[in-house]
């Protein structure tokens, strides 16, 4: 037996260790390839998203309007040593094909010990803050399109999730349709809206849209100008504390969500907060509650019944991947709506170790909670049958 084949055998016994179920990872993601933005509305075609090798950066995209490119070797960094992350001499040949290649993508999630990924793009999360509405709908859908073919040659290991740009309310239901038909297991849409802010009534139609077609509403880290690393919150100190920042542009949405009402008029709406970790939760959902008990009266609110937390945790679902917090000393409704993710290919992922990392992770669960995080939880939020 190979070398390749031991590691992958005892990578599949770690996971039957796990559960006997099949691990999902809840937040997964492509890096884009040459050609990606192809199929993009032809009064756009010249101002596509393009590949080029930058002499500094290596293979980058390039987004107009956006003046830091985005290099695809910082993009497909799992795996590598933290010394190595930032290797800007690393060629395309050189970065993991399963990122872009969905038959590679296959060999990665069985290398890593998974059965299945809810994908999410890359460059498409930096496209989200660009300040055209009109050019990130017509770049949306062209990605919308070859994310479908991805997805394709695999459709219950490879669970892609379309993105929206709500240009309109109207429009952004004719989205949510096309993203239904295109086979798509849920939507992204940019932490910055385009109409109003997302607990308005004038949303209420979209939501309701949500619901009936099935499809949980994705909120993804660095999706906000509030969380950009380039021109977001300015941090004190050395660069390395802008990255504490990055959970507080999902924790905005979620309190909002919360706050505002959203949930009070759309019970059933099922809304994701993607790879901003989980460990606050608690804190953050009693300090709500806090804020609510002791400060409604003056302080101003939406048209809420109930306690902002409850709408947390029968709502909001959270991704995270080696949070050890998110899953200790913890009580079950926190456990109900926290899913696993291996962040497969960025620089943050668990790729390939993410076994032993859920071995320790998990270490002292009962089985059944064990199961939660691992598979039931993003199987019920997905309506997935494996």
């Amino acid at each position: 037996m190979s070398e390749s084949a031991t590691s992958e055998s005892s990578t599949a016994a770690a996971a039957r260790a796990l559960t006997s179920k099949k691990i999902i990872s809840s937040d997964s993601h492509v890096c884009e390839p040459e050609g990606c933005y192809d199929d993009i509305d032809p009064k756009y075609y010249d101002m596509r998203p393009t590949y080029k090798v930058h002499e500094g950066l290596g293979p980058c995209y390039i987004i107009p309007d956006l003046q830091m490119p985005v290099p695809m070797s910082m993009i497909n960094a799992a795996g590598r040593k933290p010394e190595d992350i930032q290797n800007f001499k690393l060629q395309w040949e050189d970065l993991e094909p399963g990122g872009w290649d969905p038959k590679e993508r296959l060999v990665a999630q069985d290398k890593d010990g998974i059965y299945a990924e809810v994908i999410y793009p890359s460059v498409g999360m930096v496209l989200c803050l660009h300040d055209s509405i009109d050019y990130k709908k017509a770049c949306f859908d062209a990605y919308n399109r070859w994310l479908a073919e991805f997805c394709e040659t695999a459709p219950k290991r490879l669970l892609g999730i379309g993105q929206a740009s709500v240009r309109t309310i109207e429009e952004g239901i004719k989205e949510l349709e096309e993203i239904k038909r295109q086979g798509f297991c849920g939507v992204m849409i940019p932490g910055d809206p385009a109409v109003e802010d997302y607990d308005h009534p004038c949303y209420d139609p979209f939501w309701e849209a949500a619901i009936d077609l099935n499809l949980p509403i994705s909120f993804h880290i660095l999706t906000s100008k509030s969380d950009d690393l380039m021109t977001g919150r300015q941090s004190r100190g050395p660069k390395i504390n802008s990255f504490m920042q990055l959970v507080r542009g999902n924790q905005d949405i979620m309190g909002m969500f919360c706050f505002g009402g959203v949930f009070e008029r759309h019970p059933k709406l099922k809304v994701v907060c993607v790879e901003a970790d989980a460990g606050w939760v608690p804190h953050f959902t009693y300090r709500m509650d806090h804020a609510y008990k002791r400060h409604r009266f003056w302080m101003e609110t939406g048209a809420i019944q109930r306690l902002p937390s409850e709408y947390f945790y029968e709502n909001i679902y959270v991704t995270y991947q080696d949070d050890a917090a998110a899953t200790r000393n913890v009580d079950e409704r926190v456990l109900r709506r926290v899913m696993w993710a291996n962040d497969f290919p960025h620089s943050d992922s668990t790729w390939p170790w993410s076994m032993e990392i859920l071995g320790k992770l998990t270490a002292g669960l009962p089985q059944e909670q064990r199961d939660w995080i691992l598979h039931d939880n993003v199987s019920a939020l997905y309506g997935l049958d494996s």
